[in-house]
């Protein structure tokens, strides 16, 4: 959402003023915030964000029009120098205060993503920097950037970057034909040139990638192109008919009323379900001009909503900060608790509404002269993106981990296969042969030194990720990487989803140590199962062709020796939606069941990895905020280890071929499963295990696997 370019509250009688349109204002941030206070409260808050869409597209193509019909053009210079003085001042100074509260109050795994969020924000690219996040596995479980709201508006200035122009060029052309009036049908053509097919991308791109599709400015613009067609059509509907007016303002209300309740977070959105918030929040603005005080304005143009109205931009740049800081510092907080953090940040929006907002809006030297506020606009944004680039540095240099190099490294100089591979530092070596309630496994609050450094856990990795051999969920072509001794007369595959991938240090070590060749295909959430699954809400059809193409491949001329597997627990599809609950359990392990055996009666040796403890902490930042109470970061591992690893032991039942290899007590050891084991931090993230710990987990596995090979 933005500040826009309408006239203020005040007397209601003045010129381009709409009591209602300041009213949805308020309703559009109020369903934004009580959602993000605690989605209970309103699930499908988020549609909040639509309603400005509309709103903002609606009062900058007014304007835009205005000038059109007053003058005969359009000034880039002045329509820029606006948005930056309305803009960019706010907006600095919360980008500024995020990083403040960041250095604060956030764990310092986080600063260095915050800084380049703060240049993203900054130049108003935030929405495809998340885009690229939502189809990015790895950063699946990070917690939300502090500055994540800023999507919004970086979708509302890349849409102004563009329309503006496309007005100047009807203006032109306009102009150079000895036209008089406005050009409206072909101002619409315009608008239809960029809604229509941003309306049907938003549909395509919902349906096969819902996660990028919510970020993206092509799957929203058409949002903003109904409101500015309502700009254009304004003459035409303050002819509307007084009934028909006000039945289509309460109509369109209860559109979006009926959206805030309705949906939640598994809808598919945008896509098709945008429509109702959108074209609800369009048929408010349609209506406001002919159905008058028996319109919606009624209720919107009360002047509490007003006030709020007036002060949507402010709150909302605020309180998504300060909930973000709250929660990494108090813990997950309930809806009565994110309420009391949206009412705080009344006290920063009032704030930066009198003190910056206003004065810079109302700066007499800035309208006169528009250049002075692009420069002020630049240096709002300049300041807040060079100290984002310079805040990563405040956390100092930590090495890359180790692990994974070494293990090419062995493997492109071809070394004689001989003694294992040994992490730098124990792990789990420390637990002995009887790992189960070992002390040396027991949570403690410190220990010496932790590897790999927290802030370096996100990058410890297996190599399949560096090396693209682990797909994302886009792709469904078959993909593998080949380790250990590449010419080996025994050849290994490991197949799976990431939770499968997570072995492939612990493999890799073994293939060199043993003189055989690793094949890996992975791919990101995707079980491999001859099952389709759901992702996100929809059916994943690149999983379910991938998986297809490599039970080929597997029983094929590549046929491996040994085929080792694991995953994580997913919800099959069955017809138009995901099975849950204990119905989709026993659907997913008869697909396990049905897998495996059929790899086994194909003539592939079959082992299972039960799969690991499931934290469902994000422990390399819990590790990084308490490294002096480290017991703070483990978990019951009664709880840890419920889930997928059941699934696993009912679906190898009944397979006397396919041995179900369980490490986990190796990993969890105690009651409470601990965070470092042995110096050796053992999740990088809430549910995969450190590549480093994974390694040090080899000569357990090598055991267990040569115990079943031989």
């Amino acid at each position: 959402m933005t500040r826009s370019d309408s006239a203020r509250p005040g007397d209601p009688g003045r010129t381009g003023f709409r009591a209602d349109i300041e009213g949805m204002r308020a309703l559009a941030v109020g369903l934004v915030l009580l959602f993000h206070a605690g989605p209970v409260l309103v699930p499908g808050g988020f549609v909040g964000v639509d309603v400005f869409f509309v709103i903002s597209g609606f009062l900058i193509t007014g304007l835009l029009v205005a000038e059109l019909e007053a003058t005969g053009r359009i000034s880039l210079l002045d329509f820029y120098a606006r948005r930056a003085k309305r803009l960019l001042p706010a907006a600095g100074v919360v980008l500024a205060a995020s990083l403040v509260l960041t250095y604060l109050l956030l764990p310092r795994i986080r600063w260095a993503d915050t800084g380049w969020d703060v240049v993203a924000s900054g130049l108003y690219v935030m929405n495809w920097r998340l885009a690229g996040q939502a189809v990015d596995y790895l950063a699946e479980d990070q917690a939300p950037s502090i500055l994540q709201h800023f999507w919004s508006l970086a979708v509302e200035e890349q849409f102004y970057l563009v329309w503006p122009l496309l007005l100047f060029g009807v203006a032109l052309w306009a102009h150079r034909r000895g036209r008089t009036g406005l050009p409206r049908g072909r101002l619409l053509l315009c608008l239809a040139l960029v809604a229509l097919p941003s309306l049907a991308w938003s549909i395509r791109l919902t349906d096969d990638e819902p996660g990028r599709a919510y970020f993206v400015s092509t799957t929203r613009m058409w949002e903003l192109a109904v409101g500015g067609g309502l700009a254009i059509l304004g003459p035409y509907l303050g002819r509307l008919p007084r009934s028909v007016a006000v039945g289509l303002g309460w109509a369109g209300l209860a559109a979006v009323l009926v959206a805030a309740t309705t949906f939640e977070s598994g809808t598919r959105f945008p896509g098709h379900a945008a429509l109702l918030p959108t074209l609800g929040a369009a048929a408010i603005i349609a209506a406001g001009a002919a159905a008058g005080r028996a319109g919606p304005v009624a209720l919107l143009g009360r002047r509490p909503l007003r006030v709020i109205g007036a002060l949507s931009y402010s709150l909302y740049l605020w309180h998504w900060p300060l909930l973000v800081a709250a929660r990494a510092h108090f813990g997950e907080l309930g809806p009565a608790a994110g309420l009391a953090v949206v009412l705080v940040a009344v006290v920063p929006a009032v704030l930066t509404h009198r003190y910056v907002e206003n004065p810079v809006r109302r700066a007499r030297g800035l309208r006169l002269r528009p250049a002075r506020a692009i420069r002020l606009g630049a240096v709002c944004t300049g300041v807040p993106v060079l100290a984002g680039l310079l805040f990563p540095y405040a956390v100092p240099s930590v090495p890359a981990p180790p692990p994974n190099s070494a293990l090419t490294r062995l493997a492109e100089t071809a070394d004689a296969p001989g003694a294992l591979l040994t992490p730098p530092a124990p792990g789990a070596a420390v637990l002995g042969d009887l790992p189960r309630d070992n002390p040396a496994g027991a949570p403690v609050d410190r220990v010496d030194a932790v590897t790999p450094d927290p802030l370096a856990a996100r990058d410890d990795t297996p190599t399949v990720y560096a090396e693209g051999c682990h797909l994302d969920a886009r792709k469904s072509t078959v993909r593998s990487c080949v380790y250990g001794v590449r010419d080996a007369d025994f050849t290994v595959a490991v197949a799976g989803d990431s939770h499968a991938a997570q072995w492939v240090p612990a493999l890799q070590a073994l293939a060199l140590s043993r003189g055989w060749r690793l094949v890996t295909y992975t791919k990101s959430g995707c079980p491999f199962v001859d099952l389709p699954v759901e992702l996100d809400g929809q059916h994943y059809r690149s999983c379910t062709e991938w998986n297809t193409t490599l039970r080929a491949t597997l029983t094929g001329p590549q046929r491996p020796d040994l085929l080792v597997t694991s995953g994580w627990l997913y919800q099959p599809w069955r017809d138009d939606g995901p099975v849950a609950g204990p119905e989709g359990v026993a659907a997913l392990a008869d697909g396990l069941h049905r897998t495996w055996a059929g790899m086994v009666a194909a003539g592939v040796p079959t082992v299972v990895l039960r799969d690991t403890p499931h934290p469902d902490l994000d422990v390399a930042e819990c590790v990084s905020a308490h490294p002096e109470r480290l017991t703070r970061c483990a978990v019951p591992r009664s709880a840890a280890l419920t889930g997928s690893g059941v699934v696993q032991e009912r679906a190898v039942a009944g397979l006397a071929d396919v041995p179900l290899i369980d490490l986990n007590d190796a990993i969890c050891p105690t009651d409470r499963c601990a965070p470092v084991i042995g110096g050796v931090l053992v999740y990088r993230d809430a549910d995969h295990l450190t590549a480093t710990y994974a390694l040090s987990l080899a000569p357990r596995l090598g055991a267990a696997l040569d115990n079943i090979l031989h």
